[in-house]
């Protein structure tokens, strides 16, 4: 069965949303977080997308 969506509790910088990711991709977390970077620079709703994912998120 695959792991759930879910904010991490052990890999976690702001609100543990791309450490959540990660784990539930199965990448490693500093690669979601350079994505993350990147398509917040390219994109400005991925910044609105994080605090979003971070309200709806479960711990």
């Amino acid at each position: 069965m695959p792991a759930k969506l879910k904010k991490s509790r052990k890999d976690k910088m702001l609100a543990g949303v791309c450490g959540g990711l990660a784990e539930y991709l199965g990448w490693d977390p500093t690669i979601v977080r350079i994505l993350f970077i990147i398509f917040a620079f390219l994109y400005g709703s991925t910044i609105l997308m994080y605090f979003i994912l971070a309200i709806v998120m479960p711990d």
